[in-house]
This record gives structure tokens, C-alpha cells and sequence, in this order.
């Protein structure tokens, strides 16, 4: 058993280190109190993550029809730049 690094022996020591502390009686309130603890922090944690997710789906959907645009600009800025390659794959075509 490993957990966060620690293994059997380290938890039985932290443990028996809590009961002398803070005694049997304190003891199960006090993991109970850790426990709804952890569980807000997962769910901040999950919140967190939902919130990433949707904002790189957001952004993505609104960069998608950009790269599309700027494809078809960059295809015709292309063409006219370079209307010799334009010319010659066309009369290839008309020979076929």
C-alpha cells in the first residue's frame, strides 16, 4: 500500500502520533472533518477542470471557422501570386 508516497509503516506511525495527540474521543471528528475537506477540494478541482474544458471548446470552435478563412485566403493569395503554376496545372488538365 503506497499512498502519496507513504507507505504502511508511515501511515501506522502518523497514525498512533494522532491518537496521542489528540486523543480517541477527537480522533473520528477529525477524520470526518478531513474527509468533507478532501471532498470540497475535489470538487473545486472538478469545477476547475469543467471550466478549462469549456472555455478551449469555446475557443477552439470559434478559431475553427478562422483556419478555415485564412486557408482559403492564404490559397488564393496563392494563386495570385504564383498565376504561371496556376496556368500550366490547367492546361496539364486540358491534355488529360
Amino acid at each position: 500500500m503506497n499512498i502519496f508516497g507513504v507507505g504502511l509503516p508511515e501511515v501506522t506511525v502518523i497514525l498512533i502520533l494522532a491518537l496521542l495527540i489528540f486523543g480517541p474521543k477527537k480522533l473520528p471528528e477529525l477524520g470526518k472533518q478531513l474527509g468533507k475537506t478532501l471532498k470540497s477540494l475535489k470538487k473545486a478541482s472538478n469545477e476547475f477542470q469543467n471550466e478549462i474544458d469549456q472555455v478551449m471548446k469555446e475557443e477552439y470552435k470559434e478559431n475553427s471557422p478562422n483556419s478555415i478563412e485564412s486557408n482559403q485566403i492564404n490559397k488564393i493569395s496563392q494563386e495570385k501570386l504564383d498565376p504561371v503554376n496556376k496556368n500550366i496545372s490547367k492546361k496539364e488538365n486540358s491534355n488529360n
